[in-house]
């Protein structure tokens, strides 16, 4: 199946391309959207990105510990994570996954509480505790970010700080096509939320990198664990999203038939739509 250039709605977007800490000094390869590119990163820790095909400079920022780049004319920044800079948070990056399957079908994902008694048992969900209760789904206009509130779900362990079962709190927010967050219960602090992130990034329609990303509240854990829990979790989606048929996000209504619990994945798929993103989506090869 041949697929067409990533349109610019796409190519105008803001896409983590990986975690600062991993970008060696000197030249290294990385890719986005079908372009391979090259990251060229100085003694001095300055870091430059360009296409490899043109020599073309893209455009490249940091920010959340993680390096950024568009292949357009982003009409605004990367995404706003005002809990980053709070000084009692922990960031914790959690490394790179390669996922065969598409960026929105990745994000998509993310948003969906109905898998989590059946994909991620005894962690985040367990049956019978299987019912999404109603919530509430909105594209707020004055952000443009879909936003999905007063979700709740009991999660045997909502986190690796959670001593028992509770009944979870969540927020969803995605702040760009490729960029979705979630803010949760703090078994740590009762009027706060953990904050997580999950950064994706389009290798080529079918194939990306996620990059997940915490913001916590945390003083017991250790780094090593705060990620291996945040990867044993994402391991387990991986192998639902690569067996995703088919591997591209349908946009046609009725393709794939929505539950009430699919609100949120209803507004994303509206809300690409309405941008002219079909980058990793069906109309893409259509």
């Amino acid at each position: 199946m041949t697929m067409k250039p990533a349109e610019k709605a796409a190519l105008d977007q803001w896409y983590c391309i990986d975690a600062l800490d991993d970008v060696p000094v000197g030249e290294s390869s990385n890719r986005l959207l079908g372009y391979d590119l090259n990251v060229t990163r100085a003694a001095d820790g300055a870091i430059s990105v360009s296409r490899t095909d043109t020599g073309a400079v893209v455009r490249a920022k940091t920010g959340y510990g993680y390096l950024w780049a568009s292949l357009g004319e982003p009409a605004g920044d990367i995404p706003s994570i005002p809990e980053a800079h709070e000084p009692d948070r922990r960031l914790v990056v959690c490394g790179a996954i390669s996922v065969k399957a598409s960026g929105p079908r990745v994000v998509e994902n993310f948003l969906d509480m109905a898998h989590f008694p059946f994909v991620h048992t005894d962690i985040l969900g367990a049956e019978p505790h299987t019912e999404v209760r109603h919530y509430t789904t909105e594209i707020r206009r004055d952000v443009d970010e879909v936003w999905a509130t007063n979700c709740e779900f009991f999660q045997p362990q909502a986190a690796l700080s959670a001593t028992g079962g509770i009944m979870t709190q969540y927020m969803y927010r995605v702040t760009n096509p490729f960029a979705v967050m979630l803010y949760k219960t703090c078994p740590n602090s009762a009027n706060r939320w953990d904050v997580i992130c999950l950064f994706v990034q389009p290798l080529d329609p079918g194939r990306c990198r996620a990059h997940p990303v915490m913001f916590l509240i945390d003083e017991v854990s250790t780094v090593s664990e705060l990620v291996a829990f945040q990867q044993v979790i994402f391991l387990q989606d991986r192998i639902i999203l690569e067996n995703q048929r088919p591997v591209l996000l349908p946009l046609e209504p009725r393709a794939e038939i929505p539950t009430r619990a699919d609100a949120s994945s209803v507004a994303y798929r509206r809300w690409l739509k309405e941008k002219g993103i079909v980058y990793g989506t069906t109309a893409q090869a259509a």
